[in-house]
């Protein structure tokens, strides 16, 4: 079975997803690699161009050659017996779109299904289920209640209810910040929350080709800026992520187990990871992410190298998976 890495895309996650496939290749050098364009076409990209580009997260990556159509490919990717790993994040990468596709042609990918990913791709939903599950979340402020809301609670926070890397973050401080609450949620749909002062922290959890299930080492965040954004995130170098984070047992313990029961109230398959506000009493949920960021700076292979587990065996374990999952029952 042929390895080839699938990254870039459609949406604004583009830029991560490059960093990503850089990564992914210098672990799996032997993988062929594919890029999804923004006309939704699919390129071959050489080893050589790939690793020369050298601001993946500011600057577009723009490889030449022949494309075909994304779903032309996934075809060639069934005729030629390929397993995908999904170097992709957000839009119809992470919200179940090409994960249908594949599932459709037997085509075998990392990562959560269809369902799963679609599920958690809606911050709203994948609230609703991981509260079922009995993880702590905040509540939703309907945008006709923001006004009540802000008098009540003094600060909000709102995002993209489908998004990722804290794109369109915005901080409710002052009444000026509803104004742009409003704004931005003409153009998509927000959630918005009372917000939660505390210690961010995120928990990976990986699945084993096994069967096994197993939370990782939770990871403390101490954003430069005082917001975790995608400055901080890919930019800044002053943005401290410290794994394993400095939590007592008591709270690591319940980290790793609110991660685990969100992983399996979305049913993710193969990695996920959570986001969570750690307050006095206790994590509270954020949102779950079915194609973390996989960059040489990113937080889940931070999580994988403190447990001990090489980031080239996490990924071939990850495609034995896959491959698993793809077998006609």
């Amino acid at each position: 079975m042929q390895t080839t890495i699938l990254f870039g895309g459609s949406n604004k996650e583009r830029l991560v997803s490059v960093a990503s496939a850089q990564a992914l290749h210098r672990a799996l050098p032997e993988a062929d690699l594919w890029f999804w364009d923004v006309r939704d076409d699919v390129r071959d990209v050489k080893s050589e161009a790939l690793l020369a580009h050298t601001r993946p997260f500011e600057d577009e990556f723009v490889p030449g050659g022949r494309s075909m159509p994304l779903a032309q490919a996934l075809d060639r990717a069934a005729s030629e017996g390929r397993v995908l790993v999904l170097g992709l994040h957000g839009g119809r990468a992470e919200n179940g779109e090409l994960q249908a596709m594949c599932e459709m042609r037997r085509v075998p990918f990392t990562g959560s299904g269809s369902a799963s990913s679609h599920l958690a791709f809606d911050k709203i939903a994948a609230k609703r289920f991981a509260v079922i599950a009995g993880v702590t979340a905040p509540a939703n402020v309907p945008l006709e209640d923001i006004d009540r809301a802000f008098a009540e609670h003094g600060r909000l926070i709102a995002k993209p209810a489908r998004d990722g890397s804290s794109y369109g973050l915005i901080f409710v401080n002052a009444k000026q910040d509803l104004v742009a609450v409003r704004n931005a949620a003409r153009a998509e749909e927000y959630v918005i929350e009372p917000f939660v002062a505390g210690i961010e922290a995120t928990c990976g959890v990986l699945e084993r080709s096994d069967g096994s299930l197993v939370a990782l080492p939770p990871i403390e965040i101490i954003p430069a800026e005082g917001a975790f954004d995608y400055t901080a995130k890919y930019l800044l170098k002053s943005t401290q992520e410290i794994c394993p984070g400095r939590f007592s047992p008591a709270v690591t313990a319940q980290i790793m187990e609110e991660a685990l029961k969100a992983h399996r109230a979305l049913s993710c398959r193969g990695y996920s990871r959570t986001d969570f506000i750690v307050t006095g009493t206790g994590p509270v949920y954020l949102e779950t992410n079915t194609l973390p960021g996989l960059t040489a700076a990113s937080l889940y292979p931070k999580a994988l190298k403190a447990q001990g587990i090489a980031f080239a065996d996490f990924l071939r374990d990850q495609i034995a998976l896959a491959a698993q999952a793809s077998r006609p029952d």
